[in-house]
């Protein structure tokens, strides 16, 4: 008997995809709820189950279709898989085993995360050099792979009269990436973007961490990280400084008495911006594990549209990269965000006397349409007071 499988319900006001990747092809065998295929929307990706136990087959739409919430990828025949995979079973010819071997091999010698991001990258990991235990492959010797520069192929087909075109590879931009160009444009074309900036003496957090991590990894389960602590600050600046928690709404402003801050995380499909509810309700050990969460579904495509939905305000952090300093974007149609960036001992004076310290610089881009330059200097300046005198954030002072 002949199942349809359909494109699931997407998300509110989602109603295409694209199709990622099918896992199957036709005459394959498939069991309840395997993946079949992956389907990828501007916010979040989706893995579509079988229905049932069978065969694939038919595809009704390849890699890089649009579909239609409803419309039908592809017909399984039910119950066919299982006696598809026994025939070659009973054969004592020596050939299937070798064939057999070949995925188990090659599949101890790359961890599962390895292999997703090799073949959605189009990556032949048999030839990746892997970092791990006995030469395996982990995700980031695939990266690695993927950022080293392109080896000319062999210049057996000319491509026409681009003279570079064995140099180069044309890849369409998934859906993910086109949302965030279209957003990053939207933000420039529709806000009056400014950029302020202050620098934080990170010594007294540093010392706080260093005096009490291992007993909050005792007692919490998790490590205590600086987000917490910039997330703590920039509400209680929020507070202080409504404005830069509203939007603007045609004439009217929205001022929004609650705090979902949205977190940017690298995902591995590209930038996303998971969001810590109601952040001012939480304590340093629950606004860890959240973030930490929310980090882990990113990089393991398990975000689903509510955790994207909603933020206020946002924080992102280029120094876990080696950012120095950065202009971050608004993340429309938040009014600011917070950027973060590495930490540097430089001299710096206290007291009359040079001394070094450890140093971040921090940005607020603020949309100048709402806020004024004093409140996002004032704002910057309360953030770091929060930071230099971490027990403000303790005592709520």
């Amino acid at each position: 008997m002949a199942v349809e499988i359909k494109v699931p319900p997407l998300g509110e006001s989602i109603t295409e995809a694209v199709v990622g990747k099918w896992n199957k092809k036709p005459g394959d065998a498939v069991t309840a709820d395997e993946p079949l295929v992956v389907l990828e929307t501007d916010k979040v990706t989706i893995d579509v189950p079988a229905p049932s136990a069978g065969s694939l087959s038919s595809i009704a739409f390849k890699e890089g279709d649009k579909v239609r919430v409803g419309e039908v990828l592809g017909l399984l025949e039910a119950g066919a898989g299982a006696p598809a995979a026994k025939p070659a079973a009973p054969a004592p010819a020596a050939a299937p085993a070798p064939a057999a071997e070949a995925p188990a091999a090659s599949d101890a010698r790359s961890t599962p995360t390895a292999r997703k991001v090799a073949e959605e990258n189009r990556v032949d990991i048999s030839q990746v050099k892997g970092s791990g235990s006995g030469g395996r492959v982990h995700k980031d010797d695939v990266l690695g792979q993927l950022n080293r520069p392109a080896t000319p192929a062999a210049p057996a087909q000319p491509a026409g009269p681009r003279p570079n075109a064995a140099r180069e590879e044309r890849v369409r931009m998934t859906p993910l990436r086109k949302r965030v160009a279209e957003r990053l444009i939207q933000a420039q074309s529709t806000a009056a973007m400014l950029t302020t900036f202050n620098e934080v003496d990170m010594g007294e957090v540093m010392a706080l961490r260093k005096k009490y991590n291992d007993k909050f990894q005792q007692k919490h389960g998790v490590k205590l990280g600086f987000m917490s602590f910039f997330i703590r600050a920039s509400v209680e600046a929020l507070k202080a400084f409504p404005q830069i928690n509203a939007e603007i709404d045609g004439e009217d402003v929205i001022f929004k008495h609650y705090y979902d801050i949205g977190v940017a995380v690298s995902g591995s499909r590209g930038l996303v911006v998971p969001v810590v509810r109601n952040a001012d309700k939480q304590g340093l050990a629950e606004l860890e594990k959240t973030v930490g969460e929310l980090g882990t579904k990113a990089r393991t495509d398990k975000l689903a549209l509510a955790d994207l939905q909603g933020g206020t305000f946002t924080i992102t952090n280029g120094g876990i990269f080696g950012s120095m300093l950065s202009t971050p974007i608004l993340n429309p149609p938040q009014t600011g965000i917070l950027g973060m960036h590495n930490i540097v001992e430089r001299p710096v004076a206290r007291d009359g006397q040079v001394v070094i310290r450890p140093i971040m610089y921090i940005a607020l881009t603020y949309d100048h349409r709402l806020v004024d330059g004093r409140e996002a200097v004032q704002f910057l300046v309360r953030v770091k007071e929060c930071i230099e005198d971490p027990e403000r954030l303790l005592l709520d002072v």
